[in-house]
């Protein structure tokens, strides 16, 4: 009788703790930052439509959001305001009034949870009546440099509000550089940069842009600051340049259809790397879900575990609460 070879790769797949033991890829809640949405008023929550179990929160109530993250070993909340109509212009100055729903939220947060990280993004599209991420010329072209420029301030109103993270998601040129400068300068030597560094136009950002209340508000599209989903190797150059100028850690932007790039950048360049599992990929998971066509729980640590497999240091994730009870049964 012929014996099998030797080694049996199953040998160590036959019980669960053998297979926790020989596990490549470990997935916890510090793993995960939670995205949140600041809704106008007090005591308010609004549930989104396109996004099934987000809400949005007003700063009384998103309080709650940080103990509850707190408490389930979340490390970090990344914050995206939903700016009132009325508030928003084609320059975006409500973007530097350190009395805005951002800050407001910072503040509070801190106040009553001081041990959490908080990630603020930094771009002008929530506070813009054209939906753009910065200033446009009569062309409806995005102008690179007098958007970094207003960009710079946000990111100090942030900082001096009390935001860890400063996460510029705007892709213009050179604007890690001048924002990291302008920290420094200020003495926020510690506040954090994460540059959204690789950021495609994709169409994977619908329900977001229903969050924070854009839709219908863009015109044109952002195809001339965002990158091209056919491109990798430009990813790399503007991770490159990013680092280069001051970014602690980078992004790749939108997660599971971009893993290659996240792979790609991580062994390139050895850096921190995170990748946003955007609104789209989150409803995607829900309405299969929905539909039974897979189990919900299943889903979710799945994709979560393969950003991790694929060189991430963490993940935000709109299933970040969800993800950490899992992990915690």
């Amino acid at each position: 009788m012929s014996h099998y070879p030797a080694l049996r790769l199953r040998r160590t797949r036959a019980a669960a703790w053998s297979r926790r033991l020989h596990a490549e890829t470990v997935l916890t809640p510090a793993d995960l930052i939670w995205p949140l949405f600041i809704a106008p008023g007090a005591g308010v929550e609004e549930p989104i439509a396109s996004l099934t179990g987000v809400s949005r929160w007003s700063v009384d109530l998103i309080v709650a959001r940080a103990r509850e993250a707190a408490d389930l070993g979340i490390p970090c909340l990344a914050l995206f305001p939903n700016t009132p109509h009325d508030l928003r212009t084609d320059d975006g100055r409500e973007a530097l009034n350190p009395d805005n729903l951002m800050c407001r939220a910072i503040r509070a947060i801190k106040d009553a949870v001081p041990h959490i990280g908080l990630l603020t993004d930094v771009a002008l599209d929530p506070y813009t009546a054209h939906g753009h991420d910065g200033l446009v010329d009569d062309a409806g072209y995005v102008l690179n440099d007098d958007t970094a420029e207003m960009l710079v301030g946000q990111a100090l109103n942030q900082a001096r509000a009390g935001a860890d993270i400063i996460a510029p998601s705007d892709m213009m040129d050179g604007r890690v550089g001048r924002i990291r400068a302008a920290l420094e300068d200020e003495g926020h030597v510690n506040v954090q940069i994460m540059a959204y560094a690789a950021k495609y136009a994709s169409a994977f950002y619908g329900p977001f842009r229903d969050a924070v209340g854009s839709r219908g508000l863009l015109k044109g599209d952002k195809k001339t600051y965002q990158m091209d989903p056919a491109n990798a190797l430009e990813a790399l150059r503007e991770v490159a340049l990013d680092l280069d100028e001051g970014a602690d850690s980078v992004m790749v932007k939108p997660g599971l259809a971009y893993l290659d790039i996240v792979q790609r950048v991580k062994e390139r360049f050895e850096v921190p790397v995170f990748a946003y599992q955007v609104s789209g990929e989150y409803a995607m998971i829900e309405a299969a879900a929905a539909a039974g066509a897979g189990d919900r729980d299943a889903l979710v640590l799945e994709t979560l575990m393969a950003f991790k497999r694929a060189g991430c240091s963490g993940v935000l994730t709109y299933h970040a609460a969800h993800a950490a009870r899992l992990l915690a049964a």
